[in-house]
């Protein structure tokens, strides 16, 4: 009985995730680039962390969180900025592996400063006032025909399900801001750069990355919700605000974008 208490509330927790991936991987290979990326940084692995996690903590843990998860989002938008600049000239180990390492130094400096709710806006607004200009410069490339392979859309469900499972049976060791900071490691944009370069190449992928450094502008403002709306409202409907924000952030985002691009 002790054995099935702890793999049974995992195994849901991770099949759950895998369901929520699937459905959003499938809708996001009918369309293109700017909808793709829109797709990819809905909190699609965040989401269901914090809504286990709200199951055995209080509001108060999942506030911290969600500061810790919004200056975490700056070390992921470098991270993608990392990667459009090298995948132009440098195959994936180089270009994934520069980009990961970029995440983690920046996640360890994270941790070791005491973020307030300001000083996280402050430093969101300086990141992508800086890296969405960059990366804008590499998002208009043809997109070549790719044929998915069976294992993509299951090996994606896979990771951020034991992700979503590492962040909630560690919690209670790790703490708040170290589970916000694991809640939005970039699970699913390493996943869709490991997939995609191998067939597309560097400059296509780059492309569909680009897209998402806008799509997490989006992601952040839902981060920021949660921080400031779970503890005055309660779990349950901040984070369900928070949900409303990135959502309708997104459809805002690519709305602007693909305005821009006819014209």
């Amino acid at each position: 009985m002790p054995a099935a208490a702890f793999w049974l509330p995992l195994l849901v927790k991770m099949a759950v995730t895998a369901a929520f991936v699937i459905a959003a991987t499938k809708a996001a290979e009918r369309v293109g680039p700017l909808v793709a990326g829109m797709i990819a940084t809905l909190p699609i692995a965040a989401g269901p962390s914090y809504v286990f996690l709200a199951l055995e903590h209080d509001s108060a843990f999942i506030a911290d969180g969600a500061l810790a998860s919004l200056v975490t989002n700056g070390a992921t938008v470098a991270m993608s900025l990392t990667y459009v600049v090298l995948a132009q000239r440098c195959g994936l180990p180089i270009s994934l592996g520069a980009a990961l390492g970029v995440w983690l130094a920046l996640a360890i400096a994270i941790r070791a400063v005491p973020w307030t709710t300001a000083g996280a806006v402050l430093l969101s607004i300086a990141v992508y006032a800086v890296c969405i200009p960059v990366v804008d410069r590499y998002r208009n490339v043809r997109m070549p025909p790719m044929r998915p392979r069976w294992y993509d859309v299951p090996m994606r469900a896979v990771l951020v399900g034991l992700l979503v499972a590492a962040v909630v049976e560690l919690s209670d060791r790790l703490g708040p801001t170290m589970t916000g900071i694991l809640a939005v490691f970039p699970i699913v944009l390493t996943s869709l750069m490991v997939i995609l370069h191998t067939r597309i190449g560097g400059p296509a992928t780059a492309a569909v990355i680009a897209y998402t450094t806008s799509g997490m502008v989006g992601f952040s403002l839902c981060c920021l919700a949660a921080r400031l709306l779970v503890e005055p409202l309660g779990t349950p409907l901040g984070l369900s605000l928070a949900l409303a924000v990135s959502i309708g952030a997104n459809l805002a985002i690519g709305l602007i974008r693909r305005r821009a691009a006819r014209a």
